[in-house]
């Protein structure tokens, strides 16, 4: 299964790439002799990956998703936050530990060797019927060679590395706070296109019946057997009373690098007939425990609503509260969200209020302690450039817009844009400094960042700035002067598209902007991966005369490169590398920003440190760290970030 599942995967890359990206990646007989490797296996064990390329996917689109009724209820689980409590519930008999995934609970069925239906879990009593999207599940086994009824339970998840993708495409009026989100308005799609092209998964945690099948008594032999058949199940290990609180710890080490959402841990007697002896509560099976993390909180009290204006217009508050200690580091900002949650909050200058790391990771704010009535202001005026404002409905609540096209803010916003690494690559154009440029009056559209050099007696005289620094800034403005068709498309900021898109969009248009500018909607929405949304997005926007005579100033600076021209030269040295990194990063915005740095270059960035990979990235090399001590252990090297750019980017 793992062969098939790595074949799975390398074909469907070299087809991206051969179909999308205009590259190749694999040679015709190499392709074909993986291919007909895959074919063999699937005829060889039954199993078919409902993302194998032998399988021709037909999307469907309903009109409705039916209600069903469970044969039998699904109830939530009893909670704790105790490990002791854990070992109590255990007292003499074996468990099983393993993550509690926070996705969507599905029941699967399988007829005959073949998926007949997936229902969600819904009120637990009735849910819905999705067996549609089910079946371009990324890693769910269409075809098994189990040809019984098999019933069976699991989690559709959403990758992180896959959300913070999905919701870059979706633009920030549309965008999902977090992957369960995501995943479970993605799953009631009524068009399963929509589904095959978020990469949901299934992770599989109980075997309900297996028809003719001699059932273990134990859960976790049973989870091994749906794993044979093709299932990825949920990870977990076998505890005692004396054992599980180690074990908690060793998942708890593993938060920071697991791709999956998940909202704590499981705990259930591995004995099916022990289990099915103890019942039920009117509320709870009386056989399984869930553990939460117990949030490290702490008390502050919020000292500021700052308001933060994004490209788009979005204004985003965010709490500053005196400095906390968390989880291992110091906090004094967190995100609000929107509009909905500062009311909800009841938030005032001066509450004292809780806050912690959701998962451990993500500064939020608990509770509001002393709060009665929000008296935080809602701005009418944008505090950038004095336009009004306004409240709009999104997705999730209301959000705060400043109304104002000219806003500065949305304006260094864009040229950040525009000049950031996966778009035009200009070194030394800071935000910071941008937002002096445009002051200054030497910027007003991104077309001016080509014309600097008209000013370069203010600028060496500016502090920070010297005669290197200003020479430096113009090598890098002249260099970014060719650039790739996506790259530029990228950079234009156009809602909805982000380079992947951009890429598509070029690939698809033969790499002309003509063609591009020209597409009607109809043209667009052909495009693998475009639905209406981006289509109309991409159309609108070169209709506008401003954004025409903005492209027309900026292209009489720029060569274009073809994508053979922009293979030519030198081989990265990323390409082909596999990397994980870990721990606060100095030189770079955040590790999505470095991780776009190694794709971009032909590298792989993955969660966890295995054989495959060839450097770990951490800054603090000495650290005790499960990633530190896994790499040690493999003999792979740890790479402060001077390391990386030392050996990689110089």
């Amino acid at each position: 299964m793992n062969r098939m599942k790595d074949l799975v995967e390398k074909l469907n890359e070299a087809a991206k790439a051969y179909y999308q990206e205009d590259r190749e990646i694999l040679s015709n007989q190499e392709y074909d002799a993986l291919y007909d490797e895959l074919v063999a296996l699937e005829e060889k064990t039954g199993m078919i990956l409902a993302n194998s390329p032998t399988q021709k996917v037909g999307y469907t689109v309903l009109s409705n998703l039916t209600k069903v009724r469970h044969e039998s209820p699904i109830l939530s689980l009893d909670k704790t936050k105790e490990t002791a409590k854990l070992a109590s519930f255990l007292a003499d008999k074996k468990g099983i530990l393993s993550w509690k995934l926070d996705g969507l609970t599905i029941v699967l069925k399988y007829k005959n060797g073949t998926l007949e239906q997936a229902i969600t879990r819904g009120n637990g009593e009735v849910g819905e019927d999705i067996t549609h999207n089910a079946k371009v599940f990324s890693n769910l086994p269409v075809s098994i060679p189990f040809k019984g009824e098999l019933v069976l339970r699991g989690e559709g998840v959403i990758p992180y590395s896959a959300f913070y993708r999905i919701n870059e495409e979706l633009g920030e009026d549309e965008q999902y706070k977090n992957p369960r989100n995501l995943c479970s308005g993605t799953v009631r799609q009524l068009n399963s296109e929509i589904a095959a092209k978020r990469n949901v998964k299934f992770i599989a945690f109980t075997l309900v019946s297996a028809e003719g099948e001699e059932i273990s008594d134990s859960k976790s032999v049973n989870m091994d057997w749906l794993a044979s058949l093709g299932f990825d199940v949920v990870e977990h290990v076998m505890v005692t009373a004396e054992t599980v609180a180690n074990e908690v710890e060793n998942f708890r080490n593993k938060i920071e690098e697991n791709d999956i959402a998940s909202d704590g841990l499981v705990l259930t007697f591995d004995s099916i007939s022990y289990s099915q002896s103890l019942g039920r509560t009117a509320k709870f099976p009386k056989d399984s425990i869930a553990f939460k993390w117990a949030d490290e909180m702490a008390e502050t009290t919020l000292r500021e609503i700052e308001w933060n204006t994004s490209r788009t217009g979005l204004m985003n508050p965010v709490a500053i509260f005196d400095p906390v200690e968390l989880e291992g580091s110091t906090v004094s900002r967190a995100s609000v969200h929107n509009v909905s949650i500062l009311k909800e909050l009841k938030l005032s200058i001066g509450d004292k209020i809780k806050v912690y790391k959701a998962n451990m990771i993500i500064p939020q704010i608990a509770e509001n302690l002393t709060g009665e009535v929000s008296t935080a202001e809602i701005p009418k005026n944008c505090f950038v450039c004095g336009g009004e404002t306004e409240v709009r409905k999104l997705r999730d609540g209301e959000a705060l817009y400043c109304t104002n096209p000219n806003c500065s803010a949305q304006r260094i916003q864009a040229l950040s844009h525009f000049v950031s690494r996966d778009a035009m690559n200009m070194e030394g154009l800071s935000e910071e400094t941008l937002k002096k440029f445009l002051e200054k009056g030497f910027v007003a559209n991104y077309p001016d960042i080509f014309r600097l050099e008209q000013h370069k007696e203010e600028i060496t005289q500016m502090d920070g700035f010297g005669e290197k620094s200003y020479n430096n800034l113009i090598a890098s403005i002249e260099k970014a002067k060719n650039v790739e068709l996506p790259n530029f498309i990228y950079a234009l900021g156009i809602n909805h598209v982000g380079l992947r898109n951009a890429k598509l969009l070029c690939a698809n248009f033969e790499f002309d902007l003509e063609k591009i500018k020209q597409a009607t909607e109809e043209e667009l929405v052909q495009v693998e991966g475009f639905g209406g949304i981006i289509a109309h997005s991409i159309c609108a926007y070169f209709k506008e005369e401003e954004h025409l005579k903005l492209l027309e100033d900026a292209l009489q600076y720029l060569s274009i490169l073809l994508p053979e021209q922009a293979a030519e030269g030198e081989e990265s040295p990323l390409n082909g590398l596999t990397f994980v990194v870990t721990g606060d990063l100095e030189h770079f915005a955040n590790r999505k920003e470095l991780q776009a740095l190694i794709e971009k270059g032909g590298g792989k960035v993955t969660g966890s440190v295995t054989k495959k990979t060839n450097f770990l990235i951490n800054n603090d090399i000495h650290s005790v760290s499960s990633k530190n001590k896994k790499a040690a252990e493999l003999g792979i090297p740890i790479l402060s970030e001077n390391d990386f750019i030392e050996r990689f980017l110089k």
